[in-house]
């Protein structure tokens, strides 16, 4: 098979974020009909260049200094990659940087990407490593100058010709074709979109023909997930009803996956799409609380889950998603464990009379005197246990860091995210939202990440 006009392409960087970091130097090799041709340039990246990373590359804050910045090489950039099949190693990479940097410079650039690391994973799964080390020794590959972008595209471009000498023509072709496959999208939607689509954690919301959102999902690794709803899209009705109705899609980046779980929990509160059938709004959340009335004698009340900014922590069981859910549970509760429905609440009888459960042989007796209420009570609680509110483990609010985010928590709600030392004092200023159940789930498994604010504030 005979493969389009190629580019052989590697960057060197100031940092590994595409979206805060710069290039520093790009290497390409072009491949086509007419034969090879290199090319290199340094760009100023317009930021200092680390020790660190001078020490990687060589690449110097002198040796950009009088270098031109993106923008006034960016057209020829773009007329030697266009058109052609995008080849690098973790291709990812430098994709998103140049994406980027195209973007700051008012351009669009879009480009069919394989990389050589998925390819040789592909066509060598037998070994274990496959970074471009790796690659140098396994294939005897000639070295001339390695973390330099234009010494690196020549690595690249050594082992494309290696697989084009060692591994068959159908394989090598096959494997291309399979990499480089454009995923199957709804047909409403612009493909464009999907290029723009980030890498990273954050929330996804797709829109069908007006602007409230069908669904709004979340993960560690965006653009993977939004594709695999619709490669799922005819194996589950679900996913194909959805699909279907895709018009347009907007992703929120987020530090990291516990901004990603609390985003997704409040943009669905908020929005209520139609295609969400979990965390829903539910604005009569409540809890059970036991009450002490006299000494061992303990009574369940139903308390709303907007009573608890008032400091009611203790005792609580729940959160039930209302009154009706509480009840059904507390009755269920009785019937295993049989308890009082007369000391429950859940019937009214006159004083040393006995509840109907009792007369079901249901009930111990409490009621009419067979039992103490101090055993009743012991029992009570017992029953209740797995449903108990986990106590808020700190004296004060508590924070959890996720790159350049600040998550502030109080007594399980969350009082925001914050960016800067003045945004957490604003947030500190703030009435705490409602306990909402969604957010204490989140913040159980994230327990060990929690800091407390009293004795460690988090720095900008």
């Amino acid at each position: 098979m005979s493969f389009p006009a190629l580019a052989f392409v590697d960057l060197e960087t100031t940092g590994a974020t595409a979206t805060a970091d710069r290039i520093t130097e790009i290497g390409i090799v072009e491949v086509d009909e007419n034969g090879v041709r290199e090319w290199s340039c340094l760009v100023n990246p317009g930021t200092p260049i680390s020790g660190f990373i001078e020490r990687l590359t060589g690449i110097s804050n002198a040796m950009v200094a009088a270098a031109p910045a993106f923008e006034d090489v960016a057209e020829e950039v773009k007329a030697r990659l266009e058109g052609r099949l995008f080849i690098a190693h973790n291709a990812r990479f430098d994709y998103g940087f140049l994406k980027n940097e195209f973007r700051r410079a008012g351009q669009d650039f879009r480009a069919t990407v394989l990389c050589t690391v998925k390819l040789s994973r592909k066509l060598f799964p037998q070994h274990a490593k496959h970074n471009l080390d790796s690659l140098i020794e396994r294939h005897d590959l000639t070295v001339s100058s390695r973390h330099r972008a234009l010494g690196d595209a020549r690595l690249i471009h050594q082992f494309w010709r290696r697989l084009q000498a060692e591994v068959a023509p159908e394989l090598l072709a096959q494997t291309v074709k399979a990499l480089t496959a454009r995923p199957s999208l709804p047909a409403g939607l612009d493909p464009a979109a999907i290029d723009d689509l980030p890498e990273g954690p954050g929330v996804y919301l797709f829109y069908g023909e007006n602007e409230l959102p069908l669904y709004v999902g979340k993960s560690k690794e965006l653009k993977k997930r939004v594709l695999a709803h619709f490669a799922a899209d005819h194996a589950a009705a679900r996913e194909m009803n959805l699909a279907q109705q895709v018009r347009r899609i907007e992703c929120i980046a987020t530090g990291g996956e516990i901004g990603a779980l609390l985003r997704e929990a409040a943009l669905i509160k908020q929005l209520q799409p139609i295609h969400n059938r979990v965390l829903r709004r539910n604005e009569e959340l409540c809890f059970w609380q036991l009450i002490e009335l006299r000494a061992g004698e303990w009574r369940p009340a139903l308390l709303p889950a907007s009573d608890l900014g008032n400091g009611q922590q203790k005792h609580l069981y729940g959160p039930f998603k209302g009154a009706k859910e509480a009840k059904r549970t507390l009755t269920e509760l009785a019937k295993e464990h049989r308890l009082c429905h007369s000391l429950l609440g859940l019937e009214r009888v006159k004083p040393g009379k006995p509840c109907f459960a009792h007369q079901l042989q249901q009930c111990k007796g409490t009621c009419v005197g067979k039992e103490p209420v101090s055993f009743h009570s012991a029992r009570l609680m017992a029953a209740l246990g797995r449903h108990q509110l986990s106590p808020w483990p700190f004296a004060g609010p508590a924070w959890i860091r996720e790159g350049e985010e600040v998550h502030l928590f109080d007594r399980w709600r969350h009082l925001g995210t914050a960016f800067s030392e003045a945004d957490l004092h604003e947030l500190l200023d703030v009435s705490p939202p409602t306990f909402d159940r969604d957010t204490y789930r989140i913040l159980l498994k994230a327990i060990d990440l929690m800091v407390p604010l009293a004795a460690n504030r988090p720095r900008a």
